[in-house]
C-alpha cells in the first residue's frame, strides 16, 4: 500500500532494509534521485548505482533502527530528518555498528506515495 504522508517512506525504508527486500528498497527512490553512501563520498546519481550502494549495505546482513525526528512538508516535497543505528556484520566476520543522523528530500508520486529525490544517510551529523 502506497504511503499517504511523507514520514511513511522512513518506515517502508525500515521495513525493506530489515526484511533484505532490495527491490522493495528501490521502489523507493526516484529514477534519478541522488544518494551518499558515505560520510564525506561524492553523491551517487541514478537507481544502478543506488543499487550497487544498497547491495553493500544489505551485505552486512544487519537490522536497522530509524526514528523520524522531524518533516518540513511543501506541498508535493518534504524535508525528513532521522536518526538511525545499525547494527551488522561485515565480511571478516567481526560487527559493524554505525548510528547517523540523516537528512533526505521526498516527493509525492502521482499515486499518492512518496519517493526520495535525495537520501543523505549522513545529512544531519
Amino acid at each position: 500500500m502506497a504511503g499517504r504522508e511523507p514520514v511513511e517512506a522512513h518506515t517502508r525504508f525500515r521495513e525493506a532494509f530489515n526484511a533484505g527486500d532490495l527491490q522493495a528498497l528501490m521502489a523507493l527512490y526516484e529514477p534519478d534521485a541522488v544518494l551518499i553512501p558515505q560520510p564525506g563520498a561524492e553523491p551517487v546519481r541514478g537507481l544502478q548505482a543506488i543499487r550497487s550502494a544498497l547491495e553493500g549495505f544489505l551485505g552486512l546482513k544487519g537490522r536497522l533502527e530509524l526514528e523520524t525526528t522531524y518533516v518540513v512538508r511543501h506541498g508535493d516535497v518534504a524535508l525528513l530528518r532521522s536518526a538511525w543505528r545499525f547494527r551488522g556484520t561485515g565480511p571478516d566476520g567481526r560487527p559493524v555498528e554505525m548510528a547517523h543522523r540523516s537528512a533526505e528530500v521526498v516527493r509525492r508520486q502521482p499515486d499518492g506515495s512518496w519517493r526520495y529525490v535525495i537520501d543523505h544517510p549522513f545529512g544531519s551529523d
